[in-house]
Formats: C-alpha cells, structure tokens, sequence
C-alpha cells in the first residue's frame, strides 16, 4: 500500500470491521476519516498523518507508530501494545478509555490529549509533557511519571498514590492533592 513510497491518502474514509493486518501503511495521509473495530495489528505506519479521524475500538499491536502525527483524532477505547512511538506527535487527541498498558510515550508532548479513564498501567511517561492534561479516572498502577510536568494536570487520587513522581513537577494545589491522597493533614499557616 506505500511500500513503494507513494502516499496513500484517505479522506473522509468509513472503515468497520477491516484488518490491517501487516500492511505498509507509511507516509499515509488519513483525514476526516472514521475506522470502527479495525484490527491493524503489525502495520506500519511510519511517517503517517491522521487529521480530524476517528479510530473508535481499534487494536494497535506492534504497530510502528514512529515519526507519526495525530491532530484532533479521537482514539476512543482503543488499545495499543507494544507500538513502537518514537517522535510521535500528538496534538488534541482524545485517548478516552484506550488501552495504553506499558507504552512508552518518554518525553512526548501529551499536553494537549485526553486520558479521562484511560488504562495507563505501567505506561512509561517519564520526561512527557502533561500540562492541562485529563488523567481523571485513569488507571495509573505503576505508571512512569518521573520528570514529567504536571502541572495543571486534572489528576484522580489514584494517580496520585500509584505513580512513581520523582521530580515530578506539579504547583502547589496539586502538592496538596497529592498530600490528600496519601492520607496526609495538611495545616494551612497561622497568618497572624
């Protein structure tokens, strides 16, 4: 499908139920498109970019991600394994319930996506942008935030007792969130 580096543009596609399994997807141009149950296990999509589309219950397995470029897509309840997503642009992407069990998404600028109850189980951020960032309702155990920015982030107490944090940085209304969290009283100063 690309492998002989010609694009392969899809706009306004509708796709359910399609297996992509294998295919030479790089350097696609995918726009307006909606994609419902596809299966695109062991694809490549390198070099690809996705625009205002929708992959709703969609699998990602060992599917190269790498050098791709997602904008205003939305990626409800789908699941990715073991992808390979390196320089991976994100930019206003909705992962709303998706399945991001140990992906590695180190040092990515995420700030601008959606992980509202997202599984991010031993998912690897470390170093990531996540400012502004819904991570309510997310299911964080043993998620990777060492060195990541926080702040501004709307984050549930769960997150806030399971991820590893070291220097994590987060304001201080989210100091107190975390204090919370940990059963901590916290005491305002005497301003006297």
């Amino acid at each position: 499908m690309g492998s002989d580096n010609t694009e392969v543009l899809w706009r306004g596609a509708r796709v359910t139920g399609r297996s992509f399994r294998d295919a030479d997807l790089r350097g696609s141009i995918i726009e307006d498109a909606v994609f419902v149950d596809c299966d695109f296990t062991d694809a490549d999509l390198r070099g690809s970019s996705h625009l205002r589309s929708t992959y709703r219950s969609c699998t990602f397995t060992r599917t190269d991600l790498s050098d791709s470029t997602f904008r205003r897509c939305s990626l409800v309840g789908s699941s990715f394994t073991q992808c390979p997503m390196h320089h991976l642009v994100l930019d206003d992407v909705d992962f709303t319930r998706a399945s991001l069990r140990s992906a590695d998404l180190r040092g990515l600028d995420l700030g601008t996506c959606i992980f509202r109850d997202a599984d991010l189980t031993r998912a690897d951020m470390r170093y990531a942008v996540l400012r502004s960032v819904d991570l309510l309702g997310a299911r964080p155990v043993g998620v990777r935030l060492d060195g990541a920015d926080l702040r501004g982030a709307h984050i549930g107490p769960a997150l806030w007792r399971s991820a590893e944090l070291d220097h994590t940085r987060i304001e201080r209304s989210q100091a107190t969130d975390y204090a919370r969290a940990h059963r901590l009283e916290v005491d305002e100063p005497d301003r006297r």
